[in-house]
């Protein structure tokens, strides 16, 4: 008799529908999740049907994500609703088991993690009995583990030691040390590289170079030393990094599986950075072979909810306060001007700057430019504005349609680089790195001049904005640090409406920018290198054993 095995009753039986833009919704769908226990599939379509139902636990968080992983550092806020909410509150460091993208992110990444196993032992019944042939095993079981592999990486990420169960057991409800969470984790993607085909242009199939590419991230992860629930509660209460060590063997697999991707000769750099976000770019439209997995969205009415990654960012587009418009504030902003200055004060000539903030934007309805800059405004995330159709920046807030980009190959290159530096062998780190820089059209490195600090800084030029802040911080392990860098921007200051003249429009919103950024200086703790064990789906107790400090 096959088992399930999912992790709360009162959850295990559900999956969420109905979410509305980055919030909440009121109006929650619900509906039962019912495996027979001696369910089989008759086909390889159906198998590999089967587990694609596992996205649907994987598309509510598209943008969610950025509400912890970029909020929770030194570069993003958040006005959605009242100081309150949800986004507010992880902009502040004030978030708890309450807090719903705590709720939403844990909950569905495990439920996904629950509905693979499912559907692997339903697989395995079905070839055992003929119906699945051996193509169809391989592509339906290595999507499924491939799938369980990333959940559990990123939950393994933001709340440490997790429980692990799969197909053959395991508890719900008892957390496990992070040596078996991430022996689990490369159990999984190396089975998915064993399985899965190899890259054929289109990223929303996981494929064997998307494997190669998470095992690459996790002995990232692992080779800079993640910190154990025991470590983590010796500096909850603090306002003090843990020191940063690293286990070269992890990162020599690092290294090993980068190459693995760079040496199939599958992948490459899109030779134009601006051409890699939104809805005519998105998941290799243009062939260029950068985005290696990615997760399809085709907007709220079909996939339950779309990625709100534009909506949130852009909420309320050519608002603020000029050309005769209302003044309003976007769901997220980005922390100050100092972001977008010290960048260009930098690299004045990296093109990805302009992509990544924009200071201002021309809108094609009414002919007009809007300057997004103080005292008007702060910069806007240029990412998640997708600027790649004809007006898309007033149409896309609302169709929520552009895909979300899981792992590009700009990742393997720095993964394979910042390993490299860490080992000390800076002279093989160069080429990867440069690559990234010969695009960006600034000047290359050499190995006199390329150490860690220059790595962690092309990590911001690269891929602020997209889920990567807190991730490196942890990494690190310097979000203490990265965070109260806060207190250099221009807003910070107690004095700062004394340096600039204000419309009260414009002084009501750079006070809630100076409040959050007060509130990031002041409440980010030890503790905030693991989120707290949240809620149900329900508000019911999940019977996890919480982390420390929360």
């Amino acid at each position: 008799m096959k088992k399930s095995f999912l992790f709360s009753a009162a959850i295990a039986a559900t999956i969420l529908a109905g979410f509305s833009s980055c919030d909440k919704n009121n109006d929650e769908v619900v509906e039962q999740l019912i495996i027979d226990e001696n369910n089989v599939v008759d086909d390889d379509a159906s198998a590999v049907a089967l587990v694609n139902g596992i996205y649907a636990h994987w598309q509510p968080l598209s943008s969610s994500f950025s509400f912890i992983i970029e909020l929770n550092s030194n570069k993003l806020i958040s006005f959605e609703g009242t100081e309150d909410k949800e986004g507010p509150l992880n902009s502040r460091f004030e978030q708890g088991p309450d807090t719903w993208y705590q709720i939403k992110i844990f909950n569905h990444l495990l439920l996904g993690v629950a509905q693979a196993n499912d559907a692997i032992i339903t697989i395995n019944n079905s070839k055992a009995l003929g119906k699945v042939s051996e193509a169809g095993y391989n592509a339906a079981v290595g999507k499924a583990k491939f799938l369980r592999g990333l959940a559990n990486l990123k939950l393994a990420q933001l709340w440490g030691e997790i429980p692990v169960f799969t197909e053959n057991g395991g508890s719900t409800t008892e957390r496990q040390s992070l040596d078996k969470v991430f022996a689990q984790i490369i159990k999984d993607l190396t089975d998915a590289e064993s399985l899965l085909l190899n890259y054929n242009g289109d990223p929303r199939i996981p494929s064997k170079q998307a494997a190669q590419a998470l095992l690459a991230r996790t002995y990232l992860v692992l080779g800079d030393n993640p910190l154990t629930y025991d470590q983590v509660a010796t500096i909850a209460s603090t306002q003090t990094d843990p020191e940063f060590t690293t286990t070269p063997a992890y990162l020599e697999k690092a290294v090993e599986y980068a190459d693995k991707v760079i040496n199939s000769g599958l992948l490459a750099l899109a030779p134009d950075f601006s051409k890699l976000f939104g809805r005519d770019y998105e998941s290799n439209k243009l062939g260029q072979n950068e985005h290696l997995f990615t997760i399809a969205h085709d907007g709220d009415k079909v996939d339950a909810q779309g990625n709100h990654q534009t909506h949130c960012s852009w909420t309320f587009p050519f608002q603020n306060g000029q050309n005769g418009k209302r003044y309003s504030q976007n769901h997220t902003e980005v922390a100050d001007d100092d972001l977008y200055d010290d960048w260009k004060a930098e690299q004045p000539n990296d093109k990805r700057l302009a992509k990544t903030y924009l200071t201002e934007v021309f809108n094609p309805e009414d002919s007009l430019t809007y300057k997004y800059y103080s005292p008007v405004y702060t910069p806007v995330n240029g990412k998640g504005v997708d600027q790649s159709y004809d007006n898309s920046e007033n149409l896309e807030i609302k169709q929520n349609s552009v895909d979300r980009i899981e792992i590009r190959y700009a990742e393997v290159l720095l993964i394979k680089a910042e390993a490299l530096v860490q080992l000390g062998r800076v002279a093989e780190a160069v080429a990867p790195f440069n690559q990234l820089r010969t695009r960006a059209g600034i000047a290359s490195v050499t190995a006199n001049t390329l150490n860690l600090e220059v790595i962690k800084r092309e990590w911001d030029y690269e891929f602020t904005y997209e889920q990567f802040s807190l991730y490196n911080n942890l990494r690190w392990k310097d979000l203490i640090t990265s965070v109260k860098k806060v207190s250099h921007y221009k807003h910070f200051a107690d004095d700062w409406e004394d340096k600039q003249e204000f419309t009260d429009a414009e002084r009501q919103y750079f006070e809630k920018v100076h409040n959050h950024l007060k509130a990031k200086y002041n409440n980010v703790k030890g503790r905030n290198y693991r989120q707290p064990i949240p809620l149900g789906l329900s508000r019911e107790d999940l019977g996890i054993a919480q982390n420390p400090g929360f």
